[in-house]
C-alpha cells in the first residue's frame, strides 16, 4: 500500500513537472534561433529544473520495480522514459545551446563584409554536437516505448514529445553537419576549391538534371569568390572514359556517364557522379577541386527569397516566384541557343554575388538551404574521407535510399531519353503500398509511377526543335521519352511491372546490391501511363514505405495506392 501511494504521489508530481517543461522547450528553441541569449538562458534554466525534477521523481528503485506489473507497468515505464528524455534534452542540448545563443542565430551563416565568420561556427561545434547526441539518445529511448499500450492522455503526451524530438532533432543534425563541414569547405584550414554543378531539370537525370552550367568557387579563410564558369558544351567527349565505371553502372547507363559532362548525373549515386565531374574538370582546366556541390533552378528560386529579386543584363527580373518558369521554359522560347548558356551563367553569378555581399536575409537563407536539402536539390561530396563521412546517410550526400528496421526505402529515378528540354511538361505522380499475401509472411511492395505529357497538342510545331529535340534521338517532336528506374532494397526480389494493370516488358537487374526494375516510356501530348512495380520483401513483416525521387521541376503529387492479393504481381 505504501508503494502504491508513493508511486501515485510521485507520478502526479512528475506529470505536473512535465506539463511545465515541454512548453518551455519550445520557447527556448525559438529564443535560441533568434539569438536572444538572455531570454533563452532563463527559459533553459527553468526547463532544466522541471525536467530534472520529473526525472528524479520517476527514477527511484520502487518506481522501476513497479514497471513489471501488468497494466500499470507500461504506463509507469513511459512516464519514466518521457521524463528522462526531457531531462537529457534539457541538460545536454537546450542549456548548452542557450549559453551559445548569442552566436547561434542564422547570422552566423551569412557573409559580412564579403566573408563568413568561420570562428563563430567552430565555437559552436562542441555544444551543437552534444545537442545532437542528446536528441539521438532521446529518440532511441522514445522509440523503445512507441508501441507501449498506455492510457490515452499519456499516449498523446508520448507521441507529441516524439514528434517534437524528431522534428527538432532533424534540425540539430543539419546544424551539426553545417558547423562541422562549412569551416573546412570555406577555407578555414587553407585555400579550397569547389566545383558547382547547376542541374537543369528541364532535361531530367537521376540526380535532377543535365549539369549544363558549372562554376569554380575559391574559398580562403571565409572569403569566397566565383573564379571561373563553364558550360557542359565546353567539355569534349572523353575517350576512353575518365574513370573506370562499375560494371553495373556501365550496364545501366552506358559509358556516356563518364564520357560526357552532360551525362555524369545519369547515375543516382552522387558520390560517383561528383568524382567523374571532378576528373573531367581537372582534365579540361587543370584544377583539382576538393568538393563538388550540385544545385538546381528550384533551389535558386528558394535562395531568391533571401536575396530578393535580381535583374540581369537582358533586363529580365527574376524573383522567387518566376525563376523556375524563366530558367526552365521562358529562356528557350525567348532567346537563341547561342545566348542561353550565357544567361544561365549570369543568373548563377548574380545570385552568388548577392549571397556573398551579405545582403541576404540570414533566416530566409538558412530556411532556403534546409528546404533544398530536404528535397535533394543540393548535393555535396567531399574528397576528404572524414568530411564525407559526416554526410553519410543524409539527403545531401546523394546516396541510394537506405532502409531501416521500421522503413522500407525505394528510389524512383527518371532520365530524359528524348534529348530535349521537354520535362517541364512531364507530370509525375508516385505512390507506394504494402500488403502481405504469403503464408511465410513476406510482404509485397508496390511502387506506382504515373507519367503524363502535359505539352500542348501542337507541341511539335509550337515549340522549338531545341525544346522538343527535333526527333534527333528517335522520339517524335512533342513526345517525351523517359527511362524509369525503381530501386528496391538489398535482399528483395523483382516481381514484374504492370502498365495500366497489364503486365509489360521490363528490365530486372541490380546496382550496388540493390534490386531494381527499369522501363522506358514514350508519351505523346496528352497521353498518360501508370506503371506498377512489384517487389517481394526479403524478410517477414511489413514496413512503412519511404519514397525518394529524382528532384523534378515541381514536387510530384503523392498517389494513394490500393493493393490486392489478386494482382498479377502476386
Amino acid at each position: 500500500m505504501f508503494a502504491v501511494a508513493w508511486i501515485g504521489i510521485r507520478g502526479f508530481l512528475a506529470v505536473n513537472e512535465l506539463q511545465a517543461a515541454v512548453p518551455l522547450a519550445k520557447t527556448a528553441q525559438k529564443q535560441i534561433v533568434a539569438g536572444d541569449a538572455e531570454a533563452a538562458q532563463r527559459a533553459a534554466d527553468e526547463l532544466a529544473g522541471h525536467a530534472a525534477s520529473a526525472a528524479s521523481l520517476t527514477g527511484d528503485p520502487i518506481w522501476r520495480g513497479a514497471e513489471v506489473l501488468p497494466v500499470i507497468g507500461p504506463n509507469l515505464e513511459v512516464v519514466r522514459v518521457v521524463s528522462a528524455s526531457v531531462d537529457r534534452i534539457a541538460r545536454d542540448a537546450v542549456v548548452p545551446l542557450a549559453s551559445s545563443a548569442g552566436t547561434i542565430d542564422a547570422g552566423a551563416f551569412a557573409p559580412s563584409g564579403g566573408a563568413l565568420d568561420l570562428q563563430a561556427m567552430i565555437d559552436l561545434q562542441e555544444p551543437v554536437h552534444e545537442a545532437r547526441v542528446a536528441f539521438d539518445t532521446a529518440s532511441v529511448a522514445l522509440g523503445d516505448v512507441a508501441d507501449a499500450s498506455v492510457i490515452g492522455p499519456l499516449a498523446d503526451a508520448r507521441d507529441e514529445l516524439t514528434a517534437m524530438v524528431d522534428e527538432t532533432g532533424g534540425v540539430v543534425v543539419g546544424f551539426d553537419n553545417a558547423v562541422r563541414l562549412l569551416p573546412p569547405m570555406l577555407g578555414a584550414d587553407g585555400p579550397r576549391d569547389t566545383l558547382l554543378l547547376f542541374q537543369n531539370n528541364a532535361e531530367l537525370r537521376s540526380l535532377g538534371g543535365v549539369p549544363g552550367s558549372l562554376a569554380l568557387v575559391h574559398a580562403d579563410g571565409g572569403t569566397v569568390a566565383m573564379t571561373q564558369q563553364a558550360a557542359a558544351l565546353d567539355f569534349p567527349k572523353f575517350t576512353p572514359t575518365v574513370v573506370e565505371l562499375p560494371i553495373e553502372t556501365r550496364a545501366l547507363w552506358g559509358p556516356n556517364t563518364a564520357s560526357y559532362m552532360q551525362d555524369v548525373t545519369f547515375t543516382p549515386q552522387f558520390p560517383l557522379a561528383a568524382m567523374i565531374a571532378r576528373e573531367m574538370w581537372k582534365r579540361q582546366f587543370g584544377t583539382e577541386v576538393q568538393s563538388v556541390v550540385a544545385v538546381d533552378p528550384v533551389m535558386l528560386s528558394y535562395l531568391l527569397r533571401a536575396t530578393g529579386p535580381i535583374t540581369i543584363s537582358t533586363g529580365d527580373q527574376l524573383t522567387s516566384e518566376n525563376a523556375v518558369q524563366y530558367l526552365l521554359s521562358d529562356v528557350y522560347a525567348r532567346y537563341p541557343v547561342s545566348q542561353q548558356d550565357a544567361i544561365f551563367a549570369e543568373v548563377a553569378s548574380t545570385v552568388f554575388a548577392s549571397l556573398a555581399s551579405g545582403s541576404a536575409d540570414p533566416q530566409a537563407l538558412v530556411e532556403a538551404v534546409a528546404q533544398a536539402g530536404a528535397e535533394r536539390r543540393i548535393l555535396v561530396w567531399n574528397a576528404d574521407v572524414e568530411e564525407q563521412a559526416v554526410l553519410a546517410g543524409t539527403t545531401i550526400a546523394g546516396g541510394l535510399p537506405e532502409s531501416t528496421d521500421a522503413e522500407q526505402a525505394f528510389g524512383v529515378y527518371l532520365n530524359d531519353m528524348t534529348g530535349s528540354k521537354m520535362d517541364p511538361y512531364l507530370d509525375v505522380q508516385v505512390g507506394a503500398g504494402v500488403v502481405t499475401c504469403r503464408n511465410d509472411g513476406l510482404p509485397n511492395y508496390d511502387i506506382v509511377v504515373k507519367l503524363t505529357n502535359t505539352a500542348p497538342a501542337d507541341a511539335a510545331t509550337s515549340l522549338s526543335s531545341y525544346v522538343t529535340g527535333g526527333g534527333e534521338y528517335g522520339t517524335p517532336p512533342g513526345s517525351i521519352t523517359t527511362s524509369v528506374h525503381v530501386y528496391s532494397a538489398q535482399g528483395t526480389y523483382n516481381l514484374g511491372v504492370l502498365l495500366d494493370d497489364e503486365p509489360v516488358g521490363y528490365h530486372p537487374t541490380s546496382d550496388s546490391g540493390y534490386t531494381l526494375s527499369k522501363v522506358v516510356s514514350t508519351l505523346a501530348p496528352g497521353e498518360s501511363a501508370e506503371y506498377r512495380f512489384g517487389f517481394l520483401g526479403g524478410e517477414a513483416g511489413e514496413k512503412r514505405t519511404l519514397l525518394e525521387t529524382t528532384p523534378l521541376v515541381y514536387t510530384p503529387e503523392t498517389l494513394g495506392v490500393a493493393l490486392s492479393c489478386e494482382s498479377p504481381l502476386r
